[in-house]
C-alpha cells in the first residue's frame, strides 16, 4: 500500500490548526511555509480538506484555514478519503477466469479468498485509521518533539496565525 504524499501533507496542516481551533488558522503560505512545502499543491491538499468539511476558510492568499470542525471529530480515516478518495485500493479483476483453467462467471458468485483477503486488510487499516482523531495525534506528536521544539513551533504559529471575525 502507497499513500499519496498529499495525504502526509494535509494531515501535518491539520496538526498544525489544532491548537487554534476554533476561531484562530493560517495562512495558506504559512501552512505551506512551516514543512518547507510548494504552495500550489499545499493548496490543492486544503482545497481537498475544504470540499470534505475538514477545514474551512482559504480564499486566496489573503485567507485563512481553521479546522471545520472539533479536533477530536476528525480522523486520519477522514484526511485519507477527503484527499485520496474512497475508491478500494484493491479491485479484484476476477483473474480466476482467464487461463487454461479459467472458471466460468457462474463459479464465481462468491469472492475468492485472495480477494477477500485483501478486503478484510482494507477494513482493519481504515478501521485503524478511523481511531486516531487529530486531538489526540497533536498530542502525541508534542510528546515526542519535546518542550524545546513545541515552544519554537508555537513561537513560530503565534507570529503567523490569524483570528476569524
Amino acid at each position: 500500500m502507497r499513500i499519496n504524499k498529499g495525504v502526509e501533507w494535509a494531515a501535518h496542516a491539520c496538526a498544525l490548526l489544532v491548537p487554534l481551533w476554533p476561531d484562530k488558522g493560517l495562512s495558506l503560505s504559512a501552512l505551506a511555509e512551516f514543512h518547507d512545502l510548494p504552495e500550489p499543491y499545499m493548496a490543492k491538499q486544503m482545497q481537498a480538506l475544504a470540499r470534505a468539511g475538514i477545514v474551512s476558510g482559504g480564499r486566496g492568499r489573503s485567507g485563512f484555514y481553521t479546522l471545520a470542525r472539533p479536533p477530536n471529530d476528525i480522523t486520519l480515516l477522514d484526511i485519507l478519503l477527503a484527499v485520496d478518495g474512497d475508491e478500494p485500493m484493491f479491485r479484484c479483476s476476477e483473474i480466476r477466469q482467464n487461463g487454461p483453467c479459467a472458471s466460468n462467471p457462474s463459479e464465481c458468485k462468491v469472492p475468492c479468498n485472495i480477494a477477500a483477503g485483501f478486503w478484510q486488510a482494507e477494513e482493519a487499516y481504515r478501521a485503524s485509521l478511523a481511531r486516531i482523531d487529530l486531538a489526540s495525534l497533536s498530542g502525541a506528536v508534542a510528546a515526542q518533539l519535546g518542550p524545546t521544539k513545541v515552544a519554537k513551533a508555537g513561537e513560530w504559529i503565534s507570529a503567523n496565525v490569524r483570528t476569524r471575525g
